[in-house]
């Protein structure tokens, strides 16, 4: 089977998935397994960073192995890992020196700055200290290209496509999270490669939909339709966080599935939808953003786009997780909750929705709220 790559960025064409591997970690077994399924399946690229424990030294050991055995793509592996924003450019030379070293490689394909989430970090890279570390791995031949992961705001993520600094960008994209689609338009545009970030789990516990979801996206797994809307709007590649064989099941069936949304598709998307909407009623939250800003600076259309999952679409885990990471996460997420809501009114005229936004940060405050877990990593 030929299999088609797409453009990501001026390099090498990569997979239309990624192996994200950051659920990949409890051992070398472990990491040999999904590296091996992720060639079998037809990928090619790697997504990893220092930040994701043993992972660059699991994986540089899994490629040697499968090297042995002929297992590698034709183009070889493409890998792109990623660097901290804020460091010293002494430490991150010795950084990106130590990834060669762990990863068993010279060269990078890609580096990414890991979380360019406020303005500092685009500064950072752009200007300061990370903008010389940038320019010196790739005139010392240690890197290709350069891009960035963000979390941040919408603003922040523009500004810095359009700085022309960087040649690929890995986003949020999601078939429920459509927010930062027409920021990867733009990326695509400017001739950037666009990455989703894990549309499985970060996309909403889409490896483990509810019945709920299940039903409205019947007969297609919630997970294939995600996977395929994002295909269909052309995103470059898709990750793949996979911790066991089954992970790869469905990007398996779809590696090739280049061809637009068939009707079944389109059909299905738009009754997940008009099911959402009418189930949310008159509390559905458009998230236009004319609530803000609120002088508490809670995050009113953050925290009301978690309600529209939960009651909309049955994510109770996934809302409940990305609820509770509120003020625990740093710059990777928001700092404030809907329990600092003081009921002063001054979004209330601004709603174009009349929505009752009080009421409802206080119903997504109990609906969410409790013990925070872990993060997989940082």
């Amino acid at each position: 089977m030929r299999l088609t790559r797409r453009a990501f960025g001026s390099k090498k064409m990569v997979s239309l998935f990624t192996l994200g591997t950051m659920r990949a970690i409890k051992s070398i077994d472990q990491m040999y397994m999904v590296v091996k399924e992720a060639y079998l399946t037809g990928i090619n690229h790697i997504e990893t960073a220092p930040s994701y424990g043993p992972a660059e030294v699991l994986i540089g050991n899994a490629i040697k192995k499968l090297d042995k055995k002929g297992l590698c793509p034709k183009e070889k592996w493409i890998i792109t890992s990623k660097i901290l924003p804020g460091i010293t450019y002494r430490e991150g030379k010795k950084q990106i020196k130590e990834m060669l070293r762990t990863l068993g490689t010279d060269k990078i394909d890609n580096l990414a700055i890991h979380g360019l989430n406020i303005s500092d970090h685009l500064t950072w890279a752009t200007e300061g200290e990370g903008a010389k570390l940038l320019n010196w791995s790739q005139k010392e031949g240690f890197v290709n290209q350069i891009g960035f992961s963000s979390h941040g705001s919408k603003l922040l993520i523009q500004h810095a496509i359009e700085t022309k600094k960087f040649d690929f960008c890995s986003l949020h994209v999601h078939l429920l999270n459509q927010t930062n689609l027409p920021l990867a338009k733009l990326a695509l545009k400017n001739g950037m490669g666009v990455m989703a970030i894990s549309p499985a789990d970060k996309g909403g516990h889409l490896h483990s939909p509810s019945k709920q979801l299940i039903s409205d996206c019947w007969p297609i797994e919630p997970l294939e339709l995600a996977y395929r809307f994002l295909i269909a709007q052309e995103i470059t590649t898709l990750t793949v966080g996979a911790s066991n064989s089954e992970d790869f099941n469905i990007p398996k069936k779809l590696i090739n599935s280049f061809s637009p949304l068939t009707d079944l598709e389109q059909n299905c998307i738009k009754r997940l939808f008009s099911q959402s909407y009418f189930r949310l009623g008159k509390t559905f939250c458009g998230e236009c953003r004319k609530c803000l800003p609120c002088p508490e600076e809670v995050p009113i259309p953050e925290i009301l786009k978690l309600r529209n999952l939960y009651v909309g679409h049955g994510l109770k885990s996934f809302a409940q997780e990305r609820y509770n990471l509120i003020g625990r996460a740093g710059h990777w997420w928001e700092e404030i909750n809907a329990e600092s809501c003081n009921n002063c009114g001054d979004c209330l005229p601004r709603c174009p929705n009349n929505l009752n936004i009080p009421e409802l940060l206080a119903d997504t405050h109990v609906k969410l709220l409790e013990k925070p877990k872990r993060r997989l990593w940082g």
